[in-house]
């Protein structure tokens, strides 16, 4: 029996909807001198991390506590703190103000354990970085696809390291609901694309029409990326991949709702920008903020008609 959604309870904590929400920008924010978006990095450092020896709990920790002071700061992180004056200590307590601005709803054991990560960061030697990550982070999401229907594309469309390391930090976030082992959620969900980093995705319309092909492909283009790393890593990849198969386990039950929740934001953000309003823009999120010369702005858009 499921052990997520036969119980009769909620399948899902609605308190974290809107840090979700937020968290899932992270894969369209860019910064001047920096390749990719946060989310596609955060993908890179994290298996850096793990080839370079950290364990997958600390590295889980990590990334998902800066995935999180990232929703409020963007790339006003450590390295780029430091770089400009600040003291490790100081640059990391503007993380953890940025962190704290949005987890209210996060368990609490978790949170702490998340805040002391970005409070006294693990010095991770940096290990080589797999060729699928840069792979994954080349190949592009399939969009919306339906058996014998045309696809619709949104553009400008994810990519597979964007997803796999969002739905990893959902599933870190939601790992306490599920009563789930988020290291092993984090691990399952940072691999569950392997397969994509050979295999262009043409959607569910293409797994569809590969028929019983589809599998054998999936485990080919699967193991090449795990033959990228060591031994003793692999095995830990591939028992965390294990409950990629069904909701039976915590950790299904918290990768697969992490991963739904991801794919469907992902569009819902198009829909959103699509229905964005002036009100919204001028009087909820006060464009022209104020200041010293508030008064002068407004009176310049009046004159102007603008909006």
């Amino acid at each position: 029996m499921s052990m997520t959604s036969e119980s009769g309870g909620p399948a899902a904590p609605l308190a974290l909807r809107a840090l979700l929400v937020e968290l899932n920008d992270l894969k369209r924010v860019h910064s001047a001198g920096r390749t990719g978006s946060i989310a596609e990095r955060l993908f890179a450092q994290g298996w850096s991390a793990l080839t370079g020896g950290a364990s997958a709990e600390d590295v889980a920790l990590d990334v998902t506590a800066k995935t999180l002071a990232a929703s409020r700061l963007c790339d006003l992180d450590a390295a780029f703190l430091e770089s400009a004056g600040l003291s490790t200590a100081d640059a990391a307590t503007v993380l953890v103000a940025g962190f704290d601005d949005v987890t209210a709803e996060v368990d609490g054991g978790l949170r702490d354990r998340l805040r002391e990560s970005l409070r006294d960061p693990k010095d991770f030697v940096a290990g080589p970085v797999p060729v699928f990550v840069a792979a994954l982070a080349q190949q592009p999401r399939a969009g919306v696809t339906c058996p014998g229907k045309p696809r619709i594309l949104l553009e400008p469309p994810e990519n597979h390291a964007e997803h796999c390391l969002m739905v990893a930090v959902y599933g870190v976030v939601l790992s306490p609901f599920y009563r789930a082992d988020p290291t092993l959620v984090f691990l399952a969900a940072m691999s569950h694309h392997f397969h994509n980093a050979a295999m262009p995705d043409a959607g569910f319309t293409g797994e569809m029409l590969l028929g019983d092909h589809l599998l054998p492909i999936m485990a080919r283009t699967t193991q090449w990326a795990l033959d990228e790393l060591d031994p003793a890593l692999r095995e830990t990849v591939a028992r965390a991949r294990a409950v990629l198969s069904d909701d039976a386990t915590a950790e299904g039950g918290a990768f697969h709702s992490a991963d739904c929740i991801d794919r469907v934001l992902q569009i819902a953000q198009h829909l959103r920008a699509a229905t964005l309003t002036m009100d919204t823009v001028l009087d909820e999120m006060e464009l022209v903020h104020a200041g010293p010369v508030k008064g002068f702005h407004d009176r310049v858009l009046k004159d102007m008609r603008i909006p």
